[in-house]
């Protein structure tokens, strides 16, 4: 059995104090939960949030890595910055960072493989626009983002990436696949790492939904045999929000 992963992206939002009375909030609230829980903050945020969540359940995620060591990459943070700094997971190659700052499948790989390199536990984001689905290419397209994304991993590394499926037609637009389009769209996403890394592989991996999942849809998401948890954009900054969607079972 996969264990279920729930994470949140609050995106650019909260500063460090702020920041640190959410996750004050949300402690109580999650403490017994049967998921892995991950908030994902702003940079700023990483003290304040690391000190807090200390001793909890709750596990530290950035929104970005780069892939260089150390350079003239001004505005950037290297893989060895996020741990030095506590953080365990990264969110990679989400939609927004695709679509306003020139992410590319060749960048998503890079920053993957020095991700996993220094120990960081990768959250990969895969998914297709509206009109990339209405013409008919969603399984073509994300397998095909998964897997360049994963090249030069080994199986062992494949297996321990959490990827997300988020539908861009689906991220701030009240927009959701049904339950029954999330979970095809994650099994095809599953079949192409089978094809490529074998079975064993495929069935350990933690295909997160990543569009849009709130209070009000998650058990019906979670239903279903190829989901495995959720990456919380909007409802992760309320800490009742997310704690119903990660305590989705109770």
């Amino acid at each position: 059995m996969r264990k279920p992963i729930i994470a949140g992206n609050w995106k650019m939002n909260k500063n460090p104090a702020e920041a640190k009375a959410l996750v004050a909030e949300l402690k109580p609230l999650v403490k017994d939960a049967n998921c892995d829980v991950v908030v994902c903050v702003p940079a700023t945020d990483f003290e304040s949030v690391r000190t807090e969540i200390a001793g909890t359940n709750i596990h530290l995620g950035a929104q970005n890595v780069h892939f260089k060591e150390s350079g003239a990459y001004t505005g950037e943070l290297s893989a060895d910055m996020l741990c030095s700094s506590g953080v365990e997971y990264v969110i990679i190659g989400h939609s927004e960072r695709r679509q306003y700052f020139g992410e590319t499948d060749a960048t998503v790989n890079q920053r993957v493989l020095a991700a996993v390199k220094a120990g960081l536990k990768v959250i990969l984001c895969v998914g297709e626009k509206k009109e990339e689905r209405e013409a008919g290419y969603t399984d073509a397209l994300v397998e095909y983002q998964t897997l360049i994304a994963l090249t030069g991993l080994t199986d062992e590394q494949v297996s321990e990436v959490v990827i997300a499926y988020e539908p861009v037609w689906a991220i701030g637009t009240g927009l959701t696949a049904t339950d029954e389009q999330a979970n095809e769209t994650i099994g095809v996403i599953r079949k192409g790492i089978e094809r490529k890394y074998g079975k064993d592989v495929a069935e350990k991996v933690r295909i997160q939904y990543g569009g849009s999942m709130k209070p009000g849809n998650v058990k019906g998401l979670m239903a279903q045999p190829e989901i495995d948890g959720g990456l919380i954009g909007g409802a992760s900054l309320k800490a009742a929000d997310f704690s119903a969607i990660v305590n989705f079972d109770k």
